[in-house]
């Protein structure tokens, strides 16, 4: 196991109808003016927005809106955002949303007191000091961004999507209320479980060995989310199965599957490729979700990377499909560890995520921008399990189709 440091400030209140509860929280925390942050039309629709307005105006918490966060968030929203936090001497930034809408407060929190443009801190050119509080009612369990140290946002104008990392940015407190995801449409669950998958697998496939504790945690979790997601797709509002896939998301990306698999005390476990190589597609095409594009770049990362180290492999076979080896035969690690990576494809796609880039809409004449910008963000070489060359991003682009 290896050194680590595990921090996760934030207060989780979590249960049925406790998105009404959040006036309560922020006036707690001291606040007296929020920015009130969210995405398009169903907080509306759904009757969310005006709970947690009834809410802040109960608890004598005073607001200002800002609307139209999209999937994969822009910039230009956070610029404005920043503007509003100014003109309005706004206290504390409040997400209701899932993670765009979050990571859209987040670069609006950190963005304010900094007097150059807040796309600087993407760009390296900046390092974030003093930070906004931050507040969320999370509505889709995915990207666990309500306790993360991680904020992801696009620039459409330079055809990037980058991310920054930092506890200074934390959540001061998420609301998590199971009850509000009941309305999810199954497209939008499916991709949730992806990333929620994902996060947990981008920190299980890196070189520290075996981590007992942490290994454990990271299987039982995804186990718990795959139990939990087939449940959904028959009963949407199966109350425990949408408590364990939003619990699920939340622990899957506040560094606890990471813990002792960290190459460095403060650096995050894993080397992300996935992340990295769909976040290429999502840059380009605003209009793919992250979680669709992770549920074929994942298994296609698998595919080609599985030799560089059998034995997690063989270990995520075993703790997640308890399967393993007939004997010690080379053929038959391949046909375990092979057959782990399609019944997890299997199981995605069961859910409704496409198999194929091509069932997204894309095509291989697309992969040469993906990569011009993914150099950009990577350099040259990236990963830590098998470190990818371009080439090497370009092959499992292409075996993606």
């Amino acid at each position: 196991m290896n050194d680590f440091v595990f921090q996760s400030p934030t207060r989780f209140v979590f249960g049925r109808g406790y998105a009404d509860r959040i006036g309560g929280e922020v006036a707690a925390l001291g606040a007296k003016r929020a920015l009130l942050v969210y995405g398009g039309g169903s907080v509306v629709r759904t009757g969310l927005l005006a709970r947690v307005t009834a809410s802040l105006d109960a608890a004598g918490v005073g607001y200002v809106e800002l609307g139209g966060v999209r999937p994969n968030p822009e910039v230009g929203l956070v610029r404005k955002g920043i503007e509003l936090v100014r003109r309005e001497h706004v206290d504390l930034v409040l997400a209701v949303g899932g993670g765009s809408v979050i990571d859209t407060s987040k670069a609006i929190a950190f963005g304010t007191s900094y007097q150059g443009d807040v796309w600087d801190f993407f760009m390296r050119k900046a390092t974030i000091g003093a930070c906004l509080p931050i507040a969320c009612v999370l509505t889709i369990p995915a990207a666990g961004s309500e306790a993360s140290g991680s904020c992801v946002i696009s620039n459409d104008e330079l055809g990037l999507k980058k991310g920054v990392n930092g506890d200074v940015f934390r959540p001061r407190v998420a609301v998590l209320d199971p009850e509000v995801t009941f309305t999810l449409p199954q497209y939008q669950t499916a991709a949730g479980v992806t990333d929620i998958i994902c996060h947990i697998c981008e920190r299980f496939f890196s070189t520290a060995g075996p981590v007992p504790v942490t290994d454990n945690i990271c299987c039982g979790i995804i186990r718990a989310v795959m139990d939990a997601a087939t449940t959904v797709i028959a009963t949407p509002d199966d109350y425990d199965a949408r408590a364990t896939i939003m619990w699920s998301g939340t622990l899957a990306h506040n560094d606890l599957c990471g813990c002792g698999r960290s190459s460095a005390p403060t650096k995050r476990a894993g080397g992300w490729e996935s992340h990295g190589l769909e976040h290429e597609i999502s840059a380009h095409r605003p209009e793919v979700a992250h979680g669709a594009g992770l549920a074929v770049i994942l298994p296609a990362w698998m595919r080609y990377v599985w030799r560089a180290n059998t034995e997690r492999f063989l270990a995520f076979a075993k703790g997640v499909f308890d399967v393993e080896p007939v004997d010690q035969s080379d053929e038959a690690t391949e046909d375990a560890i092979t057959y782990a990576i399609d019944e997890l494809q299997r199981f995605l796609v069961r859910l409704g995520m496409p198999r194929t880039l091509g069932d997204l809409g894309l095509s291989q004449d697309e992969v040469d921008g993906w990569l011009q910008t993914l150099r950009q963000n990577k350099g040259e070489r990236f990963g830590e399990l098998k470190p990818l060359t371009m080439e090497d991003a370009r092959a499992i682009y292409l075996s993606a189709f």
